[in-house]
C-alpha cells in the first residue's frame, strides 16, 4: 500500500467536523477523586510517527485521540474521546435519547453534563443499548437513575448475551481484556497509544438496568420522544445481540459497532464467540438496500461519523465486501486443506480494500480474523492427529527446553532468532524458557525484548498492547484488576444468578454430595428446584411439589442479599440448612490476577 500519512484526507476533517466543545482539564474522576478516565492521555499524538510507533497506528491514534461534544446532524450529537465508545444524544420533543452510554457511570455522566452545558439541561426521556458489550450499556447508571422509568430498548437476546460475556466468563474475559486494552501501560510513544477503536476504557462504575422494550424484528418502528426511529436486527455480526438504529426523518443512520473505521474483530483477542462474518456482510448489504440510500450521514458508537449519501454507500460498501473477502476466502483454502496458521500467511486483501484506510486492522487483523472463521467451522482441533492430545504448556516447555539442551541454551537460540529478525519464532522459544524454568531472569528478560519488539512494530493496536503488557509483566509489573462487572448483578434474572453459584462449584469436590433444594419466591410467585447431584449443581423452574431436603421462602432482594454476603436476613427455612451450606462451601472463588505469560 502506497501510503500518505496527510491530515488533508477526509477522515480527518470528519473527525473535527460539528465539535461543540470539550472539557478541561480532561480527566473524569470517581466520587472519591480516582481518576477513571483521562481524555487528554494521548494529546503526545502529534506530528510525524516516532519509530517506536507504527505510523498507520500514529494516524490512527490521531483520530482517535479527539475528544469532545460534536454535532452529527440537527438534533444528533456525539460525546468523543470520553472512553473507548461513543455516547450518542438524540433531541426530542421533551428531552434528549442517550444511545449506548459508554462503559463507566463516571464518564456516561461527564458526558451528559458536557452535553446539557452546551444544549441546556434536558432530561434524558429513553435510552438505547445497541448491542450486548459492557461499552455500550456499562455507564447507563450514569444517565438514569436505578429507578427510572425511561423505557430502555435493546436487541431481542440482549441481556442473555450481556451475561454470558460480562458475568458467566467475565473474569477471564476482563483479565484477557487487561492485556489487549494495553491496562498497566503508560500512554506513551513506547507504551499504549489507544486500542484502535478509541482512545482506551475506562475504569469506573459499570452498572446495568434491563431492558423494558425488545427490539424482535427488522422494520419494528417505535417512537421516542416524538422521534420516530426504525430498526434492523442484526445478530450473530459484531455481537450476539446487536441493532443497527435509521432516523428516517432526519435521514440519519446509525450502524452500531457493525461498520467503524477499522477492520473489526470477528474474535476479539480478550475472547468473546467467534462473530459471522458471512452474516455480518449480509446485515451490512441489507443495511445499504434498505436505509443507506436515503441517508445523508452514517455513525457508528465508535470513531467518526462519514457524511453524504454516495459517501455513506460506498463506506458500508467496502466494509460489506470486507466481511464478504475473509469469510469466503478463508472457507475456499479450508476446503483445500490448509489450516488457520497458513491461511493467515497466504491471504492477502485485494488492493481496493486494502488502500483504504477503513479496512486497515488496527482493532481487528486480518491474521487472526482468518483463524476465527476456520474455528467457527472446524473448531480447535487442525485435524492432525499428532495434535490431538497434546501436553500442557509446561510440559512440552520441558521437553523441549530438555531436548535444546537447557534453559540457557534456549535463551541463547532466542537472541539469535531475534537478532536475524525472526521474533515470531524467537518468541515462541522464549515462552517455552519461562514455562520450563519461569523464575530464571535471563528467560524472562528475553521474552520481555522479543515480545517489546513485536510490539513496537505493530500496527495493530490490540497486537501492540497484549505484547507490550506481556513484556510488562515478565519484567515483574503485577497484574491488577481494571474493573468488575459486580454491578451489573442486580439486572440478572433468577436463572441467571443460580448461574453464577453453578459455575462456581468445584465438581470434583462435590462429586460424591447430594441434595435439593426448593427456591420459593414470594413476591414474584417463581418457584425453582436445585438439585446437587453428579458433581452437578442444576436448577430449574418448576410447578410441582415435590419433596427436597431444605426449603427456603425468600424475595429477590433477600437473594441477593444471600448471594452477596451470606445474609439470611427474613428468610423462611423449612429443613436441613447444612445442605446450602454445603453447597456455598464447595464453590470457589475465581482469579482475576491469573498468569498468562508463565505457568
Amino acid at each position: 500500500m502506497a501510503v500518505s500519512y496527510s491530515e488533508d484526507h477526509p477522515d480527518f476533517a470528519n473527525a473535527d467536523r460539528g465539535f461543540v466543545g470539550t472539557i478541561s482539564p480532561a480527566t473524569i474522576t470517581s466520587a472519591t477523586g480516582t481518576v477513571v478516565f483521562d481524555a487528554d492521555a494521548l494529546a503526545f499524538v502529534s506530528g510525524d510517527a516516532p519509530d517506536d510507533v507504527h505510523p498507520s497506528l500514529w494516524r490512527q491514534a490521531k483520530l482517535t485521540s479527539r475528544h469532545g461534544l460534536y454535532e452529527v446532524a440537527p438534533g444528533f450529537f456525539q460525546v468523543r474521546g470520553f472512553d473507548i465508545s461513543n455516547m450518542t444524544l438524540v433531541e426530542g420533543n421533551a428531552g434528549v435519547i442517550v444511545i449506548d452510554p459508554l462503559v463507566s457511570a463516571e464518564t456516561a455522566a461527564a458526558a451528559l453534563a458536557l452535553y446539557r452545558e452546551h444544549r441546556g439541561d434536558r432530561a434524558v426521556t429513553a435510552v438505547i443499548y445497541t448491542h450486548a458489550h459492557i461499552d455500550h450499556f456499562g455507564g447507563v447508571l450514569g444517565v438514569v437513575d436505578a429507578s427510572t422509568d425511561v423505557p430502555i430498548l435493546a436487541p431481542e437476546h440482549f441481556l442473555e448475551h450481556a451475561v454470558s460475556e460480562n458475568v458467566y466468563a467475565g473474569v477471564a474475559m476482563l483479565r484477557r481484556g487487561y492485556y489487549y486494552d494495553g491496562h498497566p501501560l503508560d500512554a506513551s510513544v513506547t507504551g499504549a497509544v489507544g486500542i484502535g477503536l478509541g482512545p482506551r476504557t475506562s475504569a469506573g462504575t459499570v452498572g446495568l438496568l434491563p431492558p423494558t422494550v425488545d427490539i424482535t424484528h427488522t422494520g419494528q418502528e417505535e417512537t421516542l420522544d416524538g422521534v420516530r426511529i426504525v430498526f434492523q436486527l442484526t445478530p450473530g455480526t459484531e455481537s450476539p445481540a446487536e441493532m443497527n438504529v435509521f432516523f428516517p426523518d432526519e435521514r440519519v443512520l446509525c450502524m452500531a459497532e457493525n461498520a467503524c473505521h477499522t477492520m473489526h474483530n470477528l474474535l476479539t483477542l480478550r475472547g468473546a464467540q467467534v462473530r459471522d462474518s458471512r452474516i455480518w456482510s449480509r446485515y451490512l448489504a441489507e443495511s445499504i438496500e434498505l436505509f443507506a440510500h436515503d441517508s445523508d450521514v452514517v455513525f457508528s458508537s465508535h470513531h467518526w461519523p462519514t457524511w453524504g449519501t454516495d459517501e455513506v454507500i460506498a463506506f458500508l460498501t467496502e466494509q460489506r465486501d470486507l466481511y464478504a473477502y475473509m469469510h469466503d476466502q478463508t472457507l475456499r483454502l479450508m476446503n483445500q486443506g490448509y489450516v488457520g496458521s497458513e491461511i493467515a500467511e497466504m491471504l492477502d486483501l485485494p488492493d481496493s480494500l486494502a488502500q483504504r484506510w477503513s479496512t486497515r486492522g488496527y482493532y481487528g487483523s486480518l491474521s487472526h480474523n482468518v483463524k476465527a472463521v476456520l474455528q467457527r467451522y472446524l473448531g480447535w482441533y487442525d485435524g492432525n492427529p499428532a495434535h490431538l492430545w497434546e501436553h500442557t504448556p509446561e510440559n512440552r516447555a520441558d521437553r523441549y527446553v530438555e531436548l535444546l539442551g537447557g534453559v540457557d541454551a534456549v535463551v541463547d537460540a532466542v537472541r539469535r532468532y531475534a537478532d536475524a529478525g525472526d521474533l515470531r519464532f524467537a518468541a515462541e522459544l522464549g515462552s517455552h524458557a519461562v514455562f520450563a524454568e519461569p523464575g530464571n531472569a535471563r528467560a524472562r528478560e528475553a521474552l520481555a525484548e522479543v515480545l517489546e519488539s513485536l510490539g513496537l512494530g505493530a500496527e495493530n493496536a490490540t497486537w501492540r498492547n497484549c505484547f507490550l503488557t506481556g513484556a510488562h509483566e515478565l519484567r515483574g509489573g503485577s497484574p491488577t484488576a481494571s474493573f468488575a462487572a459486580s454491578g451489573m448483578v442486580s439486572a440478572l434474572t433468577t436463572t441467571q444468578l443460580f448461574d453464577t453459584i453453578a459455575i462456581r462449584l468445584d465438581g470434583a469436590k462435590a462429586a460424591g454430595v447430594t441434595g435439593s433444594i426448593t427456591w420459593l419466591f414470594t413476591d414474584s410467585g417463581e418457584a425453582y428446584r436445585m438439585e446437587l447431584s453428579n458433581g452437578a449443581r442444576v436448577h430449574i423452574p418448576t410447578t410441582r411439589d415435590a419433596a427436597a431436603d431444605l426449603t427456603l421462602r425468600l424475595t429477590r432482594p433477600q437473594l441477593l442479599g444471600l448471594l452477596g454476603s451470606g445474609s439470611l436476613d427474613g428468610v423462611g427455612a423449612d429443613g436441613d440448612m447444612s445442605v446450602l451450606t454445603t453447597i456455598i462451601g464447595l464453590t470457589d472463588e475465581p482469579d482475576p490476577r491469573f498468569a498468562v505469560v508463565e505457568p
